[in-house]
This record gives structure tokens, C-alpha cells and sequence, in this order.
């Protein structure tokens, strides 16, 4: 794992997340609102680090701001449906522009268009995760983007620093690159104050570090610094080391690699074998609630246990078996975890030992509510019940 500069280049698996306005140009018309040149650098230096054997997979924002741009939309607040043609429109020129990039070095490119939806979904987690692989074997460059043609709110990654990291954890990355039109974080806005001081290496992305964002400067992007340390916090959690440099200098994938010290490092932390928590903790969105006694807490918190039908007290929500739950202990969420069966089944259940399931139910799948590999605490042992 990458702690430090001098680790960077052992990272064999890198995603490249290239922002909307190192991409799109409202003055481009030629190119159909899309930076060519700018474009064909990142090919470049994408495929450098081919060439020495590293596995890229990019993660482009830029189809909403291309379709902007081909409509005329570019200086005006947009509709759900008109942000979705947008990104339809600009989606096709995005792809033919990498296209052209990387066939200049003999390297194929392939789309994946992903929503959180996708992710949430094991099964399609899975199938995304092989599909990238199969890609990787086969020697092309993924090129991935939220699929905007029929994203809505509530299926929404939110921004595409966050889908690079979960990206970054789909494919079992070992970094993740946020190229944006800033070289690094910074103590202070180094727009506003001439002593700004750039952090070089961040150990971990806590409170201290979120206070320092600012917002965003561009017309075009959705995320600013904000969006890009929460990106880096999901990321490292996951054991995913994450840099912040600029894409309007050249040469930066090269000399990051290299060690140098440019931009702003994030080690990484956690475990690798957490890949599964952390796609539990970060992808999933609870579909209700199981409150629990003071015993059960206990033993799920201290103790690593898994969750026991006989210490469940209420049951909150309309989900269905194998849907994330969160766990409830004296009005407070302490875990999430996938739930062994249905809300209908577990108010039969609630108060149960677990030899008494087959008989409650006329069957018995498993002996918990929630096991242990499937759960993932959110509160520290000093918050838990005595």
C-alpha cells in the first residue's frame, strides 16, 4: 500500500479522474466544445504508464458539459431532463475524442456508464468489477462516466470525485488520481492569500483536513475541493492512497509516479480485505432500521458478534432480504449490515433465540440477522452501552 512518495511506483492499478473543465471549451466549436489538445496529452501520458505495465482506468466527467456546449446551454441552469439529453449529445463526442487519443498509441478504449444504482446492487458490482477486469486483460483503457442519460437524484453519485473512488475500490485500485484546474490542497485559498501553504502529504483525512475546503471555481464541474477530500476520505478508507494534482500542467502522471513531490498525497489506511465494509458503509443506502438491547450492542461492538434475532427489539422499513439496514442501539446508529431476511420475516423474529427460527418461520436460512462479514460498525467502542 502507498504510505509515502517513495511508494508511488509500486501502484500498478491507477484511475485517473479527469475533470469537466479540463475537458470542455464553450470557444472549442471545432471539436464540438471538447479541449483536443488537452485530450490527446492525458492519452499521452496515460499511455506512458501503459507502456510500463500499469493498469489505467479513467474516469471522465465532461458529457453534460459537451452537450451544453453543442445546445448552446452553457450559461444557464438546467432541468433534470435537459441535463439528461445534454450528457445523451455529449456522451458520443467524449468517447470519439478519447478514441482518437489513444489510437495514436495502439491502445483501444471502452465505455462504462455506471449509476449507483449499479454499485448498490451486488450482483452488478460484481458484473462491473469483472467487466473491468476483462478489460484490463484484454489491454484497453476503460473510460468510465456516471450514465447521466438516466441518472435522477436519487440514484446520483453525486459528483465524479466520488464515483473515482468508488471506482477506485470496484477495481481494487492501488491509486487514485484527481486531475483538476488546482495543483493541490492548500492551508488557505492561495487565490485570496499570497502565504497559502500546499499541504504535501495528507496521513489522514479527518475533520481538520474537510474544514479546508473551499468551493468550487468552475463554470463547469459539480465538485470543489469538498467533493474531492471526501473522495480521498472514502478512497484511503478502503486502502486506496489518492493524489490531487493539476491537469493543466504537463507531465504530472509521470512525475507523480516518479515520487515527486507535487500535488497533495493521501495515504491510504485500512485493510484491504475491507473492500466488502467499505462497499456496505459508503455504496449502500440503508432501507431500514433494526433497533436493538443493550446486550446485542454489546456484543456486536465489542466483541465482533454477529447479529442474533434474540436481541432485536424493532423493526423499521420495507426491506427485503439481503438490503442494508442500519442498527439502532439507544437512539443511535451503530452499524449497517446486510440483513439475512425481509422486514415481515424479522418482525416474526424480533425477541427470537435462534433455535427457535425454523420454528417461527416453517424454515431457517441462518442463524443471525445480520452476520458478522456483512457489518460494518460506525460508532467507536467508547459511545457503545455499558
Amino acid at each position: 500500500m502507498i504510505r509515502q512518495r517513495g511508494d508511488m511506483a509500486r501502484a500498478q492499478r491507477i484511475v485517473v479522474k479527469i475533470g469537466s473543465s479540463l475537458l470542455a471549451d464553450a470557444d472549442a466549436g471545432s471539436d464540438g466544445g471538447v479541449q483536443m489538445a488537452r485530450v490527446q496529452r492525458f492519452a499521452d501520458e496515460i499511455a506512458a504508464l501503459h507502456a510500463m505495465g500499469k493498469q489505467v482506468v479513467v474516469v471522465s466527467s465532461g458529457a453534460v458539459a459537451l452537450g451544453r456546449v453543442h445546445l448552446g446551454w452553457v450559461d444557464r441552469a438546467l432541468s433534470v431532463h435537459e441535463k439528461q439529453a445534454a450528457a445523451a449529445i455529449g456522451q458520443p463526442s467524449l468517447m470519439h475524442a478519447y478514441k482518437q487519443a489513444f489510437a495514436r498509441h495502439g491502445i483501444g478504449v471502452a465505455q462504462m456508464l455506471l449509476t449507483a444504482d449499479d454499485l448498490r446492487n451486488r450482483r452488478r458490482y460484481l458484473n462491473a468489477s469483472n467487466t473491468g477486469e476483462t478489460l484490463f486483460g484484454a489491454g484497453v483503457v476503460p473510460i468510465v462516466n456516471e450514465n447521466d442519460t438516466v441518472v435522477v437524484q436519487e440514484i446520483k453519485f453525486g459528483d465524479n470525485d466520488n464515483l473515482g473512488a468508488l471506482v477506485s475500490l470496484l477495481l481494487d485500485a492501488d491509486l487514485l488520481v484527481i486531475m483538476t484546474d488546482v495543483d493541490a490542497l492548500y492551508d488557505a485559498n492561495p487565490a485570496d492569500n499570497p502565504d497559502a501553504r500546499r499541504i504535501g502529504l495528507v496521513d489522514h483525512v479527518g475533520a481538520e483536513v474537510l474544514a479546508m475546503a473551499g468551493e468550487s471555481g468552475s463554470s463547469f464541474g459539480t465538485g470543489g475541493m469538498a467533493s474531492k477530500l471526501k473522495a480521498a476520505r472514502i478512497a484511503t478508507r478502503g486502502g486506496v492512497a489518492t493524489a490531487v494534482v493539476s491537469g493543466d500542467k504537463p507531465g504530472m502522471l509521470e512525475a507523480l509516479i516518479g515520487g515527486e513531490d507535487i500535488g497533495t498525497l493521501f495515504a491510504c489506511g485500512g485493510d484491504r480485505q475491507s473492500r466488502r465494509q467499505h462497499w456496505i458503509s459508503e455504496v449502500l443506502h440503508p432501507a431500514g432500521r433494526i433497533s436493538v438491547d443493550a446486550g446485542a450492542a454489546r456484543a456486536v461492538i465489542r466483541h465482533g458478534a454477529s447479529l442474533l434475532p434474540v436481541g432485536v427489539r424493532t423493526i423499521e422499513g420495507g426491506f427485503d432480504k439481503g438490503e442494508c439496514v442500519e442498527i439502532v442501539a439507544d437512539g443511535k446508529v451503530i452499524a449497517r449490515g446486510l440483513c439475512n431476511y425481509s422486514a415481515e420475516e424479522m418482525s416474526r423474529l424480533a425477541g427470537v433465540p435462534s433455535e427457535d427460527i425454523e420454528q417461527v418461520l416453517g424454515y431457517r436460512d441462518f442463524s443471525s440477522v445480520v452476520h458478522r462479514d456483512n457489518l460494518v460498525l460506525l460508532n467507536s467502542t467508547e459511545d457503545s452501552p455499558s
